[in-house]
């Protein structure tokens, strides 16, 4: 089993799941992290840290699509191995429904 990143993470940005990742896996865009699916170790201890409950197992409903979403923007963005200060409005974005429109998916995004 390995991790994904979903929509609830756009905007929000929160970043208490990489200072707990024991192998680096988190990658940042300018909207959001997601998770190199490949270089996950499945140990799970990110899921609890997010605030925003963005980060969901591939056994989850509705997975699948957030898991290739994160494979492919991992290979493009950099690495992040320290927690780093969230956005300012980060609390306004949490819960807020259809954020996918502002994914931008190019590299740097």
């Amino acid at each position: 089993m390995t991790f994904a990143v979903t929509d609830a993470r756009i905007r929000c940005k929160y970043m208490d799941c990489v200072s707990v990742c024991p192998v680096d896996c988190f990658y940042e865009g300018e909207t959001m992290l997601v998770i190199h699916p490949v270089e996950c170790i499945h140990c799970g201890v990110c899921e609890p840290e997010c605030p925003a409950d963005a980060i969901v197992p591939d056994t989850a409903a509705g997975a699948a699509p957030w898991l290739e979403l994160n494979a492919r923007l991992a290979a493009v963005w950099p690495n992040i191995t320290r927690k780093g200060t969230p956005p300012a409005d980060a609390d306004a974005w949490k819960g807020v429904p259809g954020k996918l429109a502002y994914l931008s998916q190019g590299p740097g995004g």
